[in-house]
């Protein structure tokens, strides 16, 4: 009975277990609470921003369409396509920039029978470095003479062809050094050099595989496969994908068509008084101005030339390697986006320009500096020639990554260092066009208005 203490200590206990289990029960699983973070905060570990992404190209399309609506009520049509034809034939009966790439396929016979030449020991190691040398030397400086002599080269088609032209030349650079090292190897001059898979021997190949050793690369065949892949560092075997895909080449191919920019031109033409008066803080309002058309230009020629065209021209030549640039975006210093951004220049400056360097006892201070050097050189060479002008801002833009680069790599880093990136991306490139543009429009049209 209740009356027996013994009863009621039993009852007491059970019915106390009974009611702790249920208080139990409820706090473990209804509790509504634990120690998290904000899924925006860095410790949360969150990384799926796909939402907010699709956001913001929602965002920039229609901010964008609305731009592009205004400058065509006000401004009507800008990019005719007759002008965008004339500007590469100003002259229907003289057209130098194609001739100008017609004529670059002198250079490359010359560069393949002067390796045939050495593989026959017809011609010694110095006369072939020589004829390389200066057949090199001219596709530099040939197309840079021709697009400042002959009136009717444009400055788009002088861009156009100079581009053309230093692409060849970095080809045929590193076509000269692969099968020089091949000789190397066959010579066991070099039997140890790291660089031998870009020239297999019989113990490199495997038995199924059909591949190419040296001198069976020396064709006609093998060096325009090189000079049209997009790629800037030979092989004798470069990875080949199984056969082409028409609905991937399709989709690159549209890409390639649709891209098309025109809000920058209203803003450059009315920079030109604010430039000429030396109005700084009006200067400095069209530069803001500037840079964000500008960054989307760029933005949209790298989508253009990186992943759309260069898919494309792979694709179509089964060539396997489609690695042309890697995560740039996520640049924490200046160093990673410049060796990210454009991987096919990289690796032609790592391979036969900065580790030669190194071989040779320069320390990694002074190579890193002549490849900048040799970058700005290119950009300049690019712009100034074209442009029939030496100012020297590209050159100088380029050198100044370096300073930057131990700036952002000293002083910043994580989101700090990738900001710093990306505002060096988004003002430095408008700041030197607005430099080109004033000093073009000073040095032509205003003296043709005076």
């Amino acid at each position: 009975t209740l009356c027996d203490p013994v009863s009621y200590a039993y009852y007491f206990y059970y019915y106390y277990y009974i009611f702790s289990g249920i208080i139990y029960f409820s706090i473990c699983f209804c509790s509504c609470h634990k120690t998290q973070e904000s899924l925006l905060s860095s410790a949360s570990g969150y990384r799926n921003y796909r939402g907010i992404l699709n956001w913001c190209v929602v965002m920039l399309v229609l901010s964008n369409a609305r731009l592009f609506l205004e400058n065509l009520l006000r401004y009507g049509v800008l990019v005719d396509p007759i002008q965008v034809i004339s500007l590469f034939l100003n002259d229907p009966y003289s057209w130098p920039a194609a001739c100008l790439v017609i004529v670059s396929n002198v250079f490359i016979v010359v560069a393949l029978y002067t390796e045939r030449q050495l593989s026959k020991g017809s011609f010694t190691e110095l006369v072939g470095f020589l004829v390389h040398c200066i057949n090199l030397a001219i596709i530099l400086m040939f197309p840079g003479a021709v697009v400042l002599l002959v009136p009717s080269m444009t400055p788009v088609g002088g861009a156009f062809v100079l581009g053309t032209y230093t692409i060849l030349f970095l080809k045929l650079y590193s076509y000269k050094d692969v099968n020089m090292w091949c000789r190397e190897l066959s010579t066991a001059k070099a039997k140890k050099l790291a660089r031998s898979l870009s020239c297999p021997s019989s113990q490199h190949l495997d038995g199924g595989d059909r591949k190419v050793c040296y001198p069976g690369n020396l064709t006609i065949r093998d060096m325009y496969y090189f000079v049209f892949a997009p790629t800037l560092c030979y092989e004798l075997n470069f990875p080949r994908s199984p056969k082409i895909r028409m609905s991937f080449l399709l989709r690159r191919l549209f890409e390639m068509v649709s891209q098309k920019n025109r809000w920058m031109i209203p803003v450059i033409q009315s920079s030109m008084k604010p430039l000429e008066d030396m109005d700084l803080s009006r200067m400095t309002e069209r530069l803001l101005r500037l840079a964000v058309p500008n960054h989307l230009l760029w933005l949209m020629f790298f989508y253009w030339f990186f992943h759309s065209s260069m898919n494309f021209t792979a694709e179509l030549l089964c060539f396997g390697d489609r690695q042309f640039y890697k995560d740039w975006w996520n640049a924490e210093t200046v160093s990673y986006f410049w060796q990210n951004w454009n991987i096919p220049v990289h690796k032609w400056c790592l391979r036969h320009f900065y580790k030669p360097l190194l071989r040779k006892g320069f320390s990694k201070i002074v190579s890193q500096s002549a490849v900048f050097f040799l970058s700005a050189f290119f950009h300049e060479y690019l712009v100034s020639v074209p442009l029939r002008m030496f100012r020297l801002w590209a050159f100088m833009g380029m050198m100044a990554q370096l300073p930057l680069a131990w700036f952002v790599g000293r002083f910043l880093c994580g989101n700090y260092g990738n900001a710093a990136v990306w505002i060096s991306i988004i003002i430095g490139q408008p700041f030197a066009v607005l430099m080109y543009v004033h000093d073009y429009y000073v040095l032509h049209h205003r003296q043709e208005a005076d």
